[in-house]
């Protein structure tokens, strides 16, 4: 039963009160025979009520707060005080229609219309009699209809079976009245007093716990006894609700201890943050079902989220644990399952973007090029894994975004630089507090599709440690055998990563775990030419800086001989990051000026350039001339990019002993030893004296001591040094070399080819001593590359000789 409010009950008939009265009696027998008789209205205004429905003889007081009930009131008023009040259907309609109400309602007599404080109309209602809507008549400024009475079937009021059933509900209404705190003891003096069955009836169901449907059933039903046993089965429910609430409450409060008082206020509070505007724990189970449905994932994915689910839905939310199962089914429903975006194989748009974005680099365009056609044809959506290799600067990383711009793809990004931790690809058990899934599974949340274009930026730059090995976790993200069903710890089931293209970049293949590097397409992204910076200078560079600096091009022009100038004076290096900083420095001092309104050269000379930048620092790279003997021009290669070596050799009176100095690696020290022995094997034909050997000691040293270097590919440098060292004879002009030696006189063939050429041009040299089986690699370099250049292949140490010593003494020649 509901929550009536009782102040005073007496035998008075309700047809004897007045507007002034302060008491409302109950109905009495003769009241209720005496609206049976009435004549039913042909019409009556009809008011809707949202959440009540009115019974027969009950008393309710209804609050209008619609204009047209307001004026349906006051009509009524001051009328003839009968109107019909029918329940409507949804009470959340705010202007309903004939369609929106019940067809069958009660008449009612206006008792008390009162004013209240707040502006609102309260009206207190009376029940009389039962009517049907038979036709809407009008629904403005309120509803009109004509009504037709409904018959009720009434039992002979002594019968036995009917008044049993008054008993057990007079009964069962004492019982709950007398067990719900929530009712006023003084309802009992109510249900004692009534004395019309029918009333008791209409009273009982009015106040019983139900819906406005339950409700509005009960009122259609045409059989006062079987409406009493409808009545007596609803308050039988509820007496046994009311008795297990009882009963559970009996017992927490006997055995409630501190951690029950505790849930107990969360729950108060929870309560309270959800009135504030919160979410509630089974909305946030009804938000994931309803996304769920959603997913494109297959029956196991599904299976496995509904158990998770229906784990989650157990849990009371106070306890850790539900926060991390909550963040791991947001996960499950976050992530790209079998969502993909459409590749677009246009490879002629693909060419322009990559040409657009990056000037040079034709061979690694060409095979970025051969990859999506090979994609294209087999249109699997399996994607090859790339590793663009070379040193920084030369645009690894924008390469694969122009990748996945030219395939249409998402992009991502990961910097593996320094990660140590394998968890950080792998993920973390859900059980640990803080648990992550691993950077791949967040990167395609954040991508939206399971096949964008990954880049693994630095990936020889993993490191192991005491939380392991970062490289492993990669072996099976990078192997097309496995990556489909790819191991999250945190999402504990496999991800298909076989549509996403993977592109790792590194500045050396060294480092790289032998395994992880056998699994990747190596491409080799070599550095550029002067011309090649220049023309990068021009296209990309200086416009990038005018924009970031808030310039336009009719600010500052930097010519291709000032570009040049800053190339080769002030920068030294494969790439054109150091290259963009100079162009920078250039676009602030147009910047300041402008600033400061001071006049300057929009158009760069060269004196501006050494004002801005100061005199060129890199001079060191040029070539040096041949007037000591000893000394020799050899080629390079390093991390970024290749670089000219000067070999220095020197005869000091001793007893033979050779020593090498220049930070240098064992290799390097073992290609000294066998080029000095190799000579004086082959003094003869060198003519070298014998004797020589025995009374100066040999001292080679390669400058820039800091720096260390190793490596075979300097073996032929030092035989040449030694060789002028101990003829006195000037090492041919222009020349620099690069090849390994064996002490049978072999000249083996040495890597980097591409990066030493760029650095002998870099440095003004016209000709090159290499292996004749390094001839296969020039012939794989642009022609471009090569203008200027003589190159000189070989297979002897003898052929070096010949090639690389003048028949000329060198200036203030030793005698020996």
């Amino acid at each position: 039963m509901g929550d009536p409010k009782f102040t005073n009950f007496d035998n008075m008939s309700l047809q004897s009160i007045d507007e002034d009265a302060e008491l409302i009696p109950l109905l009495t027998a003769e009241d209720e025979e005496e609206m049976n008789n009435e004549a039913l209205p042909e019409t009556l205004p009809i008011l809707p009520l949202r959440n009540t429905v009115l019974f027969p003889g009950v008393v309710i007081p209804i609050t209008a707060g619609r204009d047209s009930s307001i004026n349906l009131i006051k009509d009524a008023n001051n009328g003839s005080k009968v109107i019909g009040v029918v329940a409507q259907k949804d009470k959340d309609t705010e202007n309903p229609t004939v369609g929106d109400i019940n067809v069958l309602g009660t008449v009612a007599r206006i008792l008390r219309v009162l004013k209240m404080p707040d502006g609102n109309t309260t009206v207190i209602l009376q029940g009389k009699k039962r009517f049907e809507v038979a036709e809407m008549l009008t629904e403005e400024p309120y509803m009109t209809a004509t009504v037709r009475d409904t018959n009720e079937e009434r039992p002979n009021q002594t019968e036995p079976e009917f008044l049993a059933i008054i008993e057990s509900i007079k009964d069962l209404a004492l019982k709950i009245i007398r067990d719900n705190p929530n009712i006023p003891s003084e309802a009992s003096f109510a249900i004692k007093n009534i004395q019309s069955n029918s009333f008791l009836i209409n009273f009982v169901s009015s106040n019983l716990n139900l819906g406005v449907k339950e409700k509005q059933e009960l009122l259609e039903i045409n059989s006062l006894q079987e409406r009493a046993l409808a009545t007596l089965k609803h308050m039988n429910l509820e007496l046994q609700k009311l008795e297990l609430k009882n009963d559970i409450q009996s017992k927490v409060r006997n055995d409630m201890d501190q951690q029950q008082r505790e849930y107990f206020l969360h729950q108060q509070m929870k309560t309270i943050q959800e009135e504030l505007g919160g979410v509630s724990h089974d909305d946030e189970i009804f938000e994931m079902r309803k996304r769920a449905k959603k997913k494109k994932w297959d029956v196991k994915v599904k299976e496995h989220f509904d158990k998770e689910l229906s784990k989650m839905q157990r849990m009371n939310p106070q306890v850790a644990e539900y926060s991390i199962q909550r963040n791991y089914l947001d996960l499950f429903l976050d992530l790209p399952w079998n969502v993909f975006s459409k590749d677009k194989f246009d490879l002629k748009r693909a060419q322009r973007i990559l040409d657009r974005d990056h000037y040079g680099l034709e061979d690694v365009k060409r095979r970025i090029i051969e990859y999506l056609a090979v994609l294209k044809l087999r249109n699997d959506m399996k994607s090859p894994i790339l590793c663009l290799y070379g040193p920084p600067g030369v645009g690894k990383t924008s390469l694969g975004k122009s990748v996945a711009e030219a395939l249409g793809r998402e992009y991502v990004r990961i910097s593996l630089g320094g990660l140590r931790d394998e968890a950080e690809i792998r993920g973390h058990r859900k059980t640990y507090i803080g648990a992550m899934p691993g950077r791949i599974v967040q990167s395609l949340k954040k991508a939206g599709t399971s096949n964008p274009v990954f880049i693994l930026d630095e990936i020889d730059k993993l490191s192991s440690s005491s939380q392991g090995d970062p490289s492993s976790a990669m072996l099976e993200v990078l192997d097309p055998e496995q990556n489909s069903e790819f191991y999250d710890n945190f999402l504990e089931m496999g991800y298909d990563l076989s549509k996403v293209m993977f592109i790792a970049t590194a500045n050396n293949l060294g480092t790289i775990q032998p395994a992880l590097r056998d699994r990747m397409e190596i491409i080799n992204v070599t550095g550029y030419t002067i011309e090649e910076k220049v023309e990068i200078g021009k296209r990309h560079l200086l416009p990038k800086q005018l924009k970031e600096h808030g310039l336009t091009a009719k600010d500052l022009t930097i010519a291709k001989p000032q570009l040049e100038k800053i190339v080769e004076g002030y920068t030294r290096e494969s790439g054109v990051r150091s290259l963009e900083k100079q162009i920078a420095k250039m676009v602030r001092y147009a910047a300041k000026s402008i600033a400061f309104e001071e006049e300057y050269d929009v158009k760069v000379v060269n004196e501006v350039v050494e004002k801005v930048l100061g005199p060129a620092r890199l001079e060191r790279d040029k070539y040096e001339n041949n007037d000591v003997a000893g000394v020799v021009t050899g080629l390079a290669w390093t991390s970024v990019g290749g670089d000219i070596l000067f070999i220095e050799s020197i005869l000091s009176k001793g007893k033979g002993a050779l020593n090498v100095t220049g930070n240098l690696g064992k290799v390097m020290k073992e290609s000294a030893t066998i080029a000095m022995e190799y000579i004086k094997s082959n003094a003869d034909r060198f003519g070298i004296d014998s004797e020589v050997f025995d009374k100066y000691n040999v001292h080679i040293h390669v400058p820039e001591g800091a720096t260390p270097k190793d490596g075979p590919s300097a073996g032929i440098t030092m035989l040449t040094s030694l060789v002028s060292l101990f003829t006195q004879k000037k090492v041919k002009k222009s020349l620099a070399m690069t090849g390994e030696i064996t002490l049978r006189g072999k000249v083996l063939p040495v890597g980097g080819i591409k990066e030493k050429i760029l650095a002998a041009k870099r440095a003004r040299i016209k000709e090159l001593i290499l292996c004749k089986e390094n001839e296969r690699d020039i012939l794989e370099i642009k022609k471009e590359y090569l203008k200027g250049l003589k190159f000189h292949y070989v297979t002897d140490m003898h052929e070096v000789v010949d090639i690389a010593i003048t028949n000329q003494n060198v200036k203030n020649p030793k005698k020996l």
